[in-house]
């Protein structure tokens, strides 16, 4: 596995190693070990698989207790996937990272907690799956806009279209007045 760097640095781009031929293909999607060596979580005690259509936007969520890391994933069509700082103490607070996840690309993201996570599916559909280093506690979800101007992420929105956005998440709050982490 490649772990790279992206510009938020604790948010972390892995590329498996992919093993195939005409037969198809065989990857290692996770492995504790291999990942305690790169500093990354060794324990996840949920897996979610969601499907969106083409132009569904989902996020930007985080949970403000029992704050979720998220190994995230594509491994049917396209997202553009993205991460935003939610650490007051951090001097990247505020700030986000995006990269395109897809089937082909077989990359994912290892999201920390304290970040604000959310995609955009680019393809005409795609499966969404992620490993969770705490279990979802809804009382605790809160929602950073999708479009703060303070935040600035450069959604690739299909041109003459919206995004199609869950109540909550087009009730999301910006950043200067969202619960934060310490």
């Amino acid at each position: 596995m490649q772990i790279i760097d992206t510009k938020l640095a604790a948010v972390k781009i892995l590329e498996p190693k992919v093993f195939g031929d005409d037969r198809g293909f065989f990857l290692e999607s996770w492995n504790r070990q291999a990942f305690e060596e790169h500093g990354l979580p060794g324990s996840f005690v949920q897996d979610n698989h969601s499907r969106s259509s083409q132009g569904v936007l989902r996020g930007l969520h985080y949970q403000i207790k029992n704050p979720q890391g998220k190994l995230v994933r594509v491994t049917q069509g396209e997202v553009f996937d993205v991460a935003v700082d939610m650490r007051r103490s951090s001097d990247q607070f505020g700030q986000w990272v995006g990269v395109l996840l897809s089937e082909s690309n077989k990359r994912q993201l290892w999201v920390p907690p304290g970040f604000a996570h959310g995609f955009y599916v680019v393809s005409e559909s795609a499966d969404f799956q992620y490993k969770c280093t705490d279990y979802y506690s809804p009382d605790f979800e809160r929602s950073l806009q999708w479009n703060d101007p303070a935040v600035g992420v450069e959604w690739p929105i299909i041109e003459g279209t919206d995004p199609l956005l869950a109540a909550k998440d087009a009730a999301g709050l910006p950043l200067d007045q969202c619960d934060t982490f310490d």
